[in-house]
C-alpha cells in the first residue's frame, strides 16, 4: 500500500514505514504530524484518486529530527568581464518516519455522490421533451440608449497679430 501525499508544497510517494526528508516542518522531534492532503492511494492494486484530495484519508507520520542539508555552492561567473559571486545555501528539512496510511470513508462519499448524478440524467430527457412542447415568449430587444453628447474641446485662443507696419504708422 502506497500514497501520494503533498507535504510541505511537495509531493511525495510515501509507504509505511519509510524514511523521507520534507522541507523544514512545525513540531518537535518525537512529536506525530498528520498530512490531510492525500492526492492517490494505491491498496493492493485498487486505486483510489481523489478530485483533487481524497476526503477522509491522511497520513500520519513521527518527526525524527531537525537538520541541515548539505551546501550548495552557486557560483556565477562572466568571462573577460572580472565579475564573480560565489553563494552558499543549506536548507532546513526535517527526517520524518511514515507510520500509517488511513483512507476511512473515502468509498461512502464516492458512492454517494454517483447516486445523483444518475438521478439527473434520469430527469434530463424530461426536461427536454417539455422544452419544445411549451414556447416561451420571445422578449422584445431594448432600444439602443442614445449616445450621450460630449461637450465640445475648447479651442485655443487666437493670437492676436499685430502688424508693424500698422504700429509704424501711428
Amino acid at each position: 500500500m502506497y500514497a501520494i501525499v503533498e507535504i510541505a508544497g511537495q509531493q511525495f510517494k510515501v509507504e509505511k514505514d519509510q524514511q523521507l526528508f520534507v522541507h523544514r516542518l512545525e513540531g518537535k522531534e518525537g512529536s506525530k504530524v498528520s498530512f490531510d492532503n492525500v492526492l492517490l492511494i494505491d491498496n493492493k492494486g485498487k486505486v483510489n484518486v481523489g478530485a483533487p484530495v481524497i476526503t477522509g484519508a491522511n497520513v500520519s507520520a513521527k518527526i525524527l529530527e531537525h537538520l541541515k542539508d548539505d551546501k550548495v555552492i552557486v557560483f556565477k561567473k562572466k568571462r573577460r568581464k572580472g565579475y564573480k559571486v560565489k553563494n552558499g545555501h543549506r536548507q532546513y528539512l526535517t527526517k520524518i518516519q511514515i507510520e500509517a496510511i488511513a483512507e476511512k470513508g473515502s468509498a461512502k462519499p464516492a458512492a454517494k455522490k454517483a447516486e445523483p448524478k444518475a438521478e439527473t440524467k434520469a430527469t434530463a430527457p424530461k426536461a427536454e421533451a417539455k422544452a419544445p412542447a411549451t414556447k416561451a415568449p420571445v422578449a422584445k430587444k431594448a432600444a439602443p440608449k442614445a449616445a450621450v453628447k460630449k461637450p465640445a474641446a475648447k479651442k485655443p485662443a487666437a493670437k492676436k497679430t499685430t502688424n508693424k507696419a500698422d504700429d509704424s504708422a501711428k
